[in-house]
């Protein structure tokens, strides 16, 4: 039996690749011409979001705020999740005012999955039905792995990230498949291309990447799914907000300026607008800005160039030093006054 075991994969080690390139190559010019159409298409049919409801989670700053305001300004109905109430209710005064004609409050902690769901039930009791659930909440932490004091207090970055969306997300799909609604998860580029001292905030968006790819196959057309995969965009994340070594949230500018460098930070309301149309229209992926792009596609075909320069660019010196990086010495007052938006370069977290 075992023998034929072995016959039958070392078949496979021969032949899989070549039949696999013929289909691949007899597939590919109709899966072009299809997405040429849709291309040419689409934009003319966008999805008109006029009194529908969009679940927003971490929408009290940042990425989450900005596309609240996308949102208010398609006429949409919105629920607002995150831990500040206070922060809340101005966003969505602000929201009202731009166009949405009623915004509920929804203050919960998104790693809780109990509270996830006394939110859903909120939403359906206000409005009755949710078309769109975007998961944004997160934070990360700009430490090595092993600068770390006590591992156990980061289990939190997991649990937002990565939980938070998925409990929503379960909660959620029952009436999504009722509405045949849309989920629109802000994962990131760096779920795809390993960036050094965000261990654990990568490898919560890599999961949030492949479980919304796997979930997008069982569910097939009954529920949409686009995954967004942003490079560095204006936040309270490139503000500095992460989670120290120690285990407590503060503020981190040595290591944002590590993390960022001197990379163009988009403004949150430019990145908001492309995520909510390519939403609109259809979108499966949405990379933002469209540069950033290129990283994934380098990481796919020169992984180990990738790594390596990588590595080059954001190594500690000695003692971990991370004011040593090439990244933070590149990050000088000129590189920062051209690729950082003003609420970056005079940083103002929003109290909890």
């Amino acid at each position: 039996m075992d023998d034929l075991v072995r016959l039958t994969t070392s078949i496979f080690n021969w032949f899989i690749f070549p039949i696999s390139l013929f289909i691949l190559l007899l597939l590919l010019p109709p899966f072009y011409l299809y997405k040429l159409l849709r291309w040419l298409l689409i934009p003319k049919f966008p999805e008109n979001m006029k009194s529908k409801v969009v679940l927003i989670t971490g929408a009290s700053s940042g990425i989450g705020e900005q596309m609240a305001y996308q949102y208010a300004k398609r006429g949409a109905l919105l629920v607002l999740v995150a831990r500040r109430e206070h922060a809340l209710e101005q966003v969505g005064e602000c929201a009202r005012k731009v166009g949405s004609p009623d915004v509920l409050v929804a203050p919960a902690d998104v790693s809780k999955p109990d509270q996830c769901r006394e939110v859903i039930e909120k939403a359906l009791r206000r409005f009755g039905r949710i078309n769109h659930l975007v998961t944004n909440a997160g934070f990360a932490s700009f430490y090595q792995f092993t600068d770390i004091t006590d591992i156990s207090r980061f289990t939190s970055i997991m649990d937002t990230n990565f939980w938070g969306s998925v409990y929503f997300t379960y909660y959620a799909i029952p009436h999504l498949r009722r509405s045949n609604g849309r989920i629109i998860v802000t994962a990131s580029i760096l779920g795809i291309v390993p960036g050094p001292n965000l261990s654990i905030y990568n490898a919560s968006k890599a999961a949030l990447i492949h479980f919304y790819k796997t979930l997008r196959l069982e569910l097939g057309s009954e529920v949409k799914i686009t995954i967004v995969t942003p490079g560095a965009m204006e936040s309270e994340f490139t503000k500095g907000k992460s989670l120290l070594k120690d285990g407590e949230m503060g503020i981190d500018e040595i290591g944002r300026d590590m993390i960022l460098g001197p990379l163009p930070v988009e403004v949150g309301e430019s990145a908001a607008a492309r995520i909510v149309d390519e939403a609109c229209k259809g979108a499966r992926y949405v990379v933002t800005p469209p540069w950033v792009r290129f990283a994934g596609v380098a990481n796919l075909l020169a992984p180990e160039i990738v790594e390596s320069l990588f590595s080059l660019v954001y190594r500690t010196g000695p003692g971990n030093d991370r004011s040593t990086t090439l990244s933070r010495r590149l990050a000088t007052p000129t590189a920062k006054r051209f690729c950082y938006p003003e609420s970056i370069l005079s940083p103002k977290i929003k109290p909890d």
